[in-house]
Order: C-alpha cells, then structure tokens, then sequence
C-alpha cells in the first residue's frame, strides 16, 4: 500500500513541475528574446522597456520558444499615448507578423480584445462597458489563457473576451510585444509570467 502511494505521489509531483511558472523576462537583459524592427527594446531598473524609434515603424520583441496551449500573465504601465500589444502563437518576418493580438492601447481602444494582423482584422472588441478596467499612466495586469481554439483575456481581473476559433486553435508559435508604428509610444512591462498548460 504505501508503495502504490510513492508511486501514485511521484506521478504527482512530475504534472506539477510540468505546469511550472516560467518567468519569461529575467529583469536584467533580453535573453530568450528576439528584436524585430528598428524601435527601441531595453532594460532599465529591472524593467523592459520599449519606446518608438526615428523611424516610427512597427517593432516587435519575440520570444525565442514557441508556446502553444499557456496561461501568461503580464504587467504593463502606459506612459504615452500610443498602441502596443501582446502577440500569441505568432511568428514574425522583419516586421510582419502573423498571429493574434492581445490589444494594449490607449482608454476606450479595445485593451483586451484581440485583432489578427494581416488577416480577419478584430475577433472580438471590448464591450463598452468594459472599457473602464484600464488605468492609464498606472500598472495594469494583462492575463492571456489559450488552450486549444479557446481564447480568454482578463484585465486587471475583469474578464474582456472569451471565443473559440478554429483558425487559432490550429496554430502554434511565439510571445510577442509590439511597439505600433506612428512614433510616440512607450510603455513599461515586468513579471511576464508563462504556465505551459
């Protein structure tokens, strides 16, 4: 009996450590990350930051492992104006992308929803009266669950989009951070935090 109980104890303790959370951004460099584009992608007091360049281009930060089914979760502080954005199971040439993305954008612009670049356009938009969730210039919380076709996003614990979609449920690829062309942007991210599920 009580070896069955190791047995069935081990077994365990492998799932768990399989569901680990992985911090995808250690707070001292950009390792396991890729620049795409011209814009500016960097460290500072523990922070990534990234920031419009002079050519006002799009730019994105990739990560260099593909994520297929995840729970992420992602803290991000506005300090101007612009459009960024939380990119999944996307991979990218130059500065095209393919893939989804979760909107992080200025008050009443949809944070939360998500938009398929160079493809459909919006899969789902905020409903008005969800708009209220972001605080801009202060510290929002982006978590992102796919499983599957299953998308979720909740901001700041608010739940914004729940959908099923057959053309994300047969893709795969990587986390990305996009910095939106029209110069002007910067925004502040930490605690990028991955469970494989």
């Amino acid at each position: 009996m009580l070896f069955v109980g190791s047995a069935f104890m081990s077994v365990d303790r492998g799932a768990e450590k399989a569901k680990k959370t992985i911090k995808l951004f250690n707070g001292k460099n950009l390792n396991g990350w890729k620049i795409h584009g011209t814009e500016k992608w960097y460290v500072e007091n523990g922070l990534l930051v990234c920031e419009s360049g002079p050519d006002k281009q799009y730019g994105y930060l990739k990560t260099e492992k593909t994520f297929k089914d995840f729970d992420l979760s992602v803290d991000f502080l506005q300090e101007a104006n612009g459009n960024s954005g939380i990119f999944f199971r996307s991979s990218v040439e130059g500065t095209k992308v393919s893939g989804w993305q979760v909107e992080v954008a200025p008050p009443n612009h949809d944070s939360g929803g998500v938009y398929e670049s160079y493809g459909r356009g919006w899969l789902v938009q905020i409903d008005e009266a969800e708009e209220g969730h972001l605080k801009m210039g202060e510290w929002n919380t982006m978590r992102i669950k796919v499983v599957g076709d299953h998308v979720q996003t909740w901001l700041n614990g608010h739940a914004m989009v729940d959908f099923h979609d057959e053309k994300i449920g047969a893709a795969d690829g990587s986390i990305a951070l996009q910095i939106h062309d029209g110069g002007g942007i910067r925004v502040k991210w930490k605690n990028i935090l991955i469970k494989q599920l």
